[in-house]
């Protein structure tokens, strides 16, 4: 009962990359930079193991960014001329590879670190993989003219690796997707039958993040605009009831989001965040508890796994260590609360 897990990123090293930033610059290179990505990867592995959280995770400690992360081993995919684009519907700016030719995977793409963190924590391992409609908003077209036919082209890809990390021991397979709350209707039209293309075929656990996003300023000032009750889940949750997938991860603790929108996943797992990632203010463990039984009102115990509202790397490592601590210690306290009712 109560799992617990963290969304997907923690920060970075300072001696393995920037801090503080979604885009960090690594600082080292060639052999020297492979080797601090495995130091950070098995760093974070212990701290997750020693907070007490049930399902650890990399932390993409390799990754310089959760999308591009990938994109970086595809063919047809030009890097070096970049270009300026509004994601998460002019949400943000950002500089973006452009896709100019028939997509194809160079080889393996998270083997690395995959096959590092399972032998090294015997865990269970959740690995995170970009959503096809996330990696869509986060790439220029210059190739496909056709987003949908684009986007199942990635999902292809993605299933590809989805499989080959399966093969590597790892337990769950989680899709961020944090496009599903910004285009709701597309989404949920041909989102869901993209994403349910990427886990075809996956006999391990199958999850999908959908968040409102890190805890920088475009972000938080994006959710001061959404008024008293944010409802963006009640467009997609319904198709993602009736899909594949097994676990749906949501924001929760300091949201505006409608608790009862949860009942719309009626029949799945839900990662229910209780730990806010906009805020360096660490929540208590009565905090936690007290999220988790709001939830409970709508989701089944036994279907409830408490983690984070989304990634932590924006965040300073102290304050990430602490809140992996707060999960651990507030769901602690939630199961001697709940276990019995």
């Amino acid at each position: 009962m109560f799992e617990t897990s963290i969304a997907g990123s923690l920060p970075k090293p300072a001696w393995l990359a920037e801090t503080n930033k979604l885009w960090p610059q690594w600082r080292s290179e060639g052999a020297a930079l492979l080797q601090a990505k495995a130091d950070a990867t098995l760093l974070w592995i212990k701290a997750q193991e020693d907070a007490g959280l049930d399902i650890v995770s990399d932390g993409e400690q390799s990754r310089q960014h959760f999308v591009h992360g990938f994109l970086e081993q595809i063919e047809g995919i030009d890097f070096d001329h970049k270009v300026k684009m509004g994601i998460r519907n002019n949400r943000y700016d950002a500089m973006v590879p452009q896709v100019v030719s028939a997509l194809r995977l160079k080889g393996r793409v998270h083997a690395f670190e995959a096959q590092l963190a399972r032998a090294h924590t015997k865990k269970k391992l959740k690995f995170t993989l970009p959503g096809p409609m996330t990696i869509v908003d986060t790439v220029a077209d210059r190739f496909y003219g056709d987003k949908v036919k684009m986007v199942f082209a990635f999902a292809e890809l993605l299933n590809q690796e989805a499989l080959a990390l399966q093969a590597d021991g790892v337990d769950i397979i989680q899709f961020d997707e944090p496009a599903f709350n910004v285009y709701m209707k597309d989404a949920a039209d041909w989102g869901v039958k993209a994403l349910e293309r990427a886990a075809q075929g996956l006999t391990c656990t199958t999850a999908v993040h959908i968040c409102y996003g890190y805890g920088i300023k475009a972000n938080t000032d994006w959710k001061s605009t959404l008024g008293d009750e944010w409802r963006q889940y009640e467009t997609v949750f319904p198709a993602l009831a009736h899909s594949s997938i097994d676990q749906v991860s949501l924001e929760c603790i300091h949201s505006h989001v409608p608790p009862d929108l949860m009942k719309l996943l009626a029949g799945k797992d839900v990662m229910v965040g209780v730990i806010d990632v906009a805020s360096d203010v660490v929540e208590t463990p009565e905090e936690v508890a007290d999220t988790i039984g709001l939830a409970l009102e709508f989701v089944p115990k036994e279907r409830l796994f408490p983690c984070t509202n989304c990634g932590l790397a924006p965040m300073e490592r102290e304050v990430a260590l602490r809140k992996l601590q707060a999960l651990a210690e507030g769901t602690r306290l939630a199961k001697e609360r709940f276990s019995k009712d």
